[in-house]
């Protein structure tokens, strides 16, 4: 019979085991990424890859710009927050502030239920139910444009968004509160001037990690944009994100070949991205931490 001390021991180990194989593996992942990705910087240049427009890795010569393609992730990214961030942050201040509790332990699981519909689902409502709304109401030859996207990257953002504002809103210590309504302002002042100011590190935490989950998604974006390699200047066109343009070459693409590696490149970027989305989160978060518990 194991003693207590043992066991201890034993589930520490094995905790520890776990914690080390999720670095191992984003280690790996990283490496081959960059083994697969980086060869195409060498023969196309970072810049010619970033900043020019001509995507055709099929045509000889062929034409690795991503330009529009990086344009499309960042318009449809931006749309989808405008989208999700004013509906978020409200629906996180009335769940958190105004809601009954007996409520708020329906409606705040009911949204984070969301975030593990697949995404092939909202893809369909966007083709079948959305597309056709907007091509009739704004008279296009198709409604999947880069409009669809947005909203459905804004829909699918939202629980990220909600939870992670309202766990935010909640975490506001009781006392600043009870001292903004004990020197006389309403409910209103004190969400606005006290609550909303102390959690804001942690809204913008919820904001950055829903633009990741935005500019990650593939298979909506993929099946509602309209898969066209063009500059969004207009979003009531089909557009193609770098996600959706790995999804469709990907299997196409011979191993090893420039395409391969130009598709693995759009990959590197897209990393880069998001690290940079959760290194801003992160930083976020610990301003927000530090602003609750008074350091």
């Amino acid at each position: 019979m194991l003693n207590w001390k043992t066991k201890e021991k034993i589930i520490k180990n094995i905790l520890l085991f776990f914690a080390f194989s999720s670095i191992l593996f984003l280690t790996g992942i990283i490496i081959v990424l960059f083994k697969e990705g980086a060869p195409i910087f060498s023969k196309v240049g970072i810049l010619e890859f970033l900043f020019t427009s001509d995507w055709y890795p099929t045509y000889d010569p062929p034409g690795y710009g991503i330009f529009n393609l990086l344009s499309g992730s960042i318009v449809v990214t931006i749309g989808a927050m405008v989208i999700a961030v004013p509906f978020g942050v409200a629906s996180a201040i009335h769940i958190a502030y105004i809601l009954p509790k007996k409520f708020k332990n329906i409606v705040k699981p009911t949204i984070e239920m969301l975030a593990g519909v697949p995404s092939v689902i909202y893809g369909l409502f966007g083709m079948k139910i959305l597309g056709p709304f907007l091509r009739e109401v704004f008279g296009l030859p198709t409604g999947l444009t880069a409009l669809n996207a947005m909203i459905m990257l804004g829909i699918m953002a939202l629980p990220t968004i909600v939870s992670l504002a309202e766990d935010a809103i909640t975490a506001v210590p009781q006392n600043f509160r009870d001292a903004s309504l004990a020197l006389g302002a309403n409910r209103l002042e004190t969400m606005f001037r006290v609550i909303l100011p102390t959690a804001s590190s942690g809204i913008v935490t919820a904001v950055i990690l829903g633009m990741g989950r935005a500019i990650g998604e593939t298979m909506t974006v993929l099946m509602v944009a309209g898969g066209a390699s063009l500059f969004p200047s207009n979003i009531l066109k089909p557009v193609r994100p770098m996600t959706a343009t790995i999804a469709a070459e990907m299997g196409e693409a011979p191993v090893g070949s420039e395409h391969y590696q130009a598709l693995f490149g759009i990959a590197i970027i897209l990393f880069l991205i998001t690290l940079i989305f959760n290194i801003f989160a992160d930083f976020a978060q610990q301003r927000f931490k530090k602003k609750v518990s008074g350091e």
